[in-house]
């Protein structure tokens, strides 16, 4: 479908973001983080340098992050993404992730810690025990200017090693 005279083009797009169905018509050109702050407030997906390479956009599509600045919204048709915001459970509660992040004092500006929040996602989803130098690996694509990486480092191998139920000493 296009718009006569404007020389846009628009494509539906159906996706389930963060356990709901959605639908909407999206310009061909849009990137996802356009479509999910603009179509449904999503505004824990930042933008960032919007060329990929900061990690503040960064959300998970079905089971893995990608940086939703470089991702057409097009190619989001017919998957599963989750942001932020669907982290929360059902009464508002944080994810033990995020409250790792304020225990460990992982935050300050707070610009870039949705994005690196969905990184430590993805890898804790995994279910895989890292050391310390995976994680800083792992963790690599996100830009911090404020906080430094240690605390972020922090709070995602405490989270890590408590759902393993690891009794090792944490860094």
């Amino acid at each position: 479908m296009s718009d006569p005279g404007s020389g846009k083009q628009y494509k539906l797009v159906r996706c389930r973001i963060n356990g709901v169905e959605r639908e909407t018509m999206v310009d061909v050109r849009a990137s996802l983080t356009d479509m999910l702050r603009n179509d449904y407030s999503l505004t824990s997906v930042k933008k960032g340098c919007e060329v990929g390479e900061c990690g503040a956009c960064n959300v998970i599509i079905d089971g893995e992050c990608f940086n939703s600045c470089i991702y057409l919204a097009v190619w989001a048709d017919g998957k599963e993404i989750r942001t932020l915001e669907g982290l929360m459970g059902p009464n508002g509660e944080l994810s033990d992730i995020q409250q790792a992040f304020i225990d460990e004092a992982a935050v300050q500006c707070g610009f870039c810690t949705p994005g690196v929040i969905m990184s430590a996602v993805e890898i804790l989803e995994s279910g895989k025990e890292y050391t310390r130098d995976e994680l800083r690996k792992l963790l690599s694509g996100h830009l911090c200017r404020c906080t430094g990486y240690e605390n972020i480092l922090n709070a995602v191998e405490k989270t890590m090693k408590k759902r393993l139920g690891s009794t090792d000493k944490i860094n």
